[in-house]
């Protein structure tokens, strides 16, 4: 068992097809606007049906303002390290610190050959992506005296000057299955990424092994590898097989391979826009959610000691050990709420209020003594976080917007991007939301019987006044979209439709963000107390 405590991610693994070059481009945007936190694209230089990777990082980048992007992963033997180390740390600063570096050691020698590289051998190839991540970090380590200096067998860079250093600290993740690449990457790598679908059953496990003990033996902690898994499968209303089933299976098999081979990072291989939706929508919180219920279940078993004494002590009425507060001492782990809500910061920009924010009512005032177990944090945090998510796709409506008053993206293309935008799939209920979350987090509830606002209704008459403001506010946000949408269809036939289409965005902007403050300053609390289901 092997859980390295790593924060858990996911990402989309894309195919850069060049017959309809947009589809890619727009695959990227989408994965951004339903929450990855990373995209990656395959690297075959050597392949004419396919844009090349670095290209197309670039364009997306310029698309995109928060999801990471990596190549998976760079085939090295046609891309010279020195060469590519500029072009890391250049897309790293024009994009805000938003890329790492995939790389292999190479594969199909024939296309890589007939496209002028060198043919390897297993043994030279891991020699040279050893000698490359020298030269590669030598580049973006601009503090260090003289110039980059790797006289290799493979690699020889003489005196290089250095730079420009990357905006953050670039992860060097490692494609490798083999012992010495599996070495290299404890010793030398920041991840190491495989593909589930090349590996055996106890291959993660073997893996994990070979790279624990060459990061010991060089000095390292194993926890400093970060562990990333591309994986494929299919979803279907019944289970078929390992990742060929329903949602609630898929969380229990990414949970599983969190909680028992750290893999801290899982990335989707599929093309499907809806594979990408509900991937982001159901899989990940699920499994985020099962992750967190089990480390928290550790830690509080790791401060409670197990003795046979201690157990009968409890056991018994009375015995020592026993005390008349043991039935009011909080759960191990218990600590006073640290899940803060996103504050309105009070800017408005249209001159039409929907309501009057005065008028809100509040909730019953929290316990200052109550303290709450880490999943009792964690479903609140997630109602923060999911906002988050939301206030992001605002800035990105309003990038579009911009966009399309600049003719960069017509009208048409700018509805269906803002239609595929969980604010725009939520219709403002934040309660079928809460459904599909519990659905998959605890499967015995179904669609129909559970949400969170019955479920916080029954736990606390005194929120009934709060959650009937906010389903009211909810209608009101859903008319304010198509208030949106009517404008961008108006846009190509009105004189003057970017004035409307602009205050229409401003009174979404200025309703939404007032809505979720007020929504996390009062459910935040009942959430920890209550929970989600």
């Amino acid at each position: 068992m092997s859980d390295y405590g790593h924060p858990l991610a996911f990402g989309a693994f894309l195919t850069p097809g060049n017959a309809e070059p947009g589809r890619v481009v727009g695959l990227a945007m989408l994965a951004e606007q339903v929450g990855f936190d990373l995209v990656t694209f395959q690297d075959h230089p050597y392949q004419p049906a396919f844009l090349d990777t670095w290209t197309l990082m670039s364009f997306v980048a310029a698309r995109t303002g928060t999801v990471r992007l990596a190549a998976n992963v760079t085939n090295l033997p046609l891309r010279p390290p020195a060469v590519l180390a500029r072009a890391v740390a250049s897309l790293d600063l024009l994009s805000s610190g938003r890329v790492e570096l995939g790389l292999g050691a190479g594969a199909f020698w024939e296309a890589i050959e007939a496209m002028g590289g060198r043919r390897l051998s297993p043994g030279q190839g891991v020699r040279a992506l050893a000698e490359a991540i020298d030269v590669i970090r030598q580049v973006w380590d601009v503090d260090a005296r003289g110039g980059v200096r790797v006289d290799g067998e493979f690699h020889r860079v003489v005196g290089a000057k250095r730079g420009p250093a990357p905006a953050h600290d670039v992860g060097i993740w490692l494609g490798a299955y083999k012992p010495r690449m599996l070495a290299l990457t404890g010793r030398r790598a920041d991840g190491w990424l495989p593909s589930l679908g090349y590996l055996q059953p106890g291959d993660l496990g073997r893996g994990n092994t070979i790279i624990d003990d060459a990061a010991r033996e060089a000095g390292r902690e194993p926890a400093d590898v970060r562990r990333l898994l591309n994986v494929t499968g299919r979803f279907a209303p019944v289970g078929r097989g390992p990742l060929h089933g329903p949602a609630e299976q898929w969380a229990e098999e990414l949970a599983d391979l969190a909680l028992s081979d750290g893999v801290g990072t899982f990335i989707l291989g599929s093309d499907d826009p809806e594979d990408l939706r509900r991937f982001a929508a159901e899989v990940a919180p699920a499994v985020r959610e099962l992750v967190a219920g089990e480390r928290a279940a550790g830690a509080a078993a790791a401060v409670t000691p197990a003795t046979p004494e201690a157990d009968r002590a409890r056991a018994t009425p009375g015995g020592a050990g026993a005390r008349a507060t043991d039935a009011a001492r909080p759960p191990a782990g218990a600590a006073p709420l640290a899940v803060v809500p996103t504050p309105d910061d009070g800017v408005r920009r249209s001159a039409i209020r929907l309501w009057d924010e005065a008028t809100r009512p509040t909730g019953p005032a929290p316990d200052p003594a109550r303290t709450y177990s880490p999943h009792d944090q964690a479903g609140a945090q997630h109602l923060v976080d999911v906002h988050d998510g939301l206030r992001a796709e605002l800035t990105r409506l309003y990038d579009l917007v911009e966009q399309v008053g600049a003719g960069l993206v017509d009208a048409g293309t700018a509805r269906s991007h803002i239609n595929t935008m969980t604010i725009r799939q939520n219709k403002w209920t934040l309660g079928t939301y809460c459904e599909s979350y519990c659905r998959v987090v605890t499967t015995h509830h179904t669609l129909e019987d559970r949400g969170i606002f019955p479920h916080l209704r029954r736990g606390d008459d005194r929120l009934a006044p709060v959650l009937d403001r906010l389903e009211q506010e909810h209608h009101a946000i859903h008319d304010v979209l198509e208030r949106v949408d009517r404008a961008l269809v108006a846009f190509v036939s009105v004189a003057d439709g970017m004035a409307e289409l602009r205050a229409a965005v401003d009174l979404l902007s200025d309703t939404l963000l007032s809505h979720l403050a007020y929504e996390e300053r009062e459910l935040v609390e009942p959430i920890a107390r209550l929970g989600l289901n």
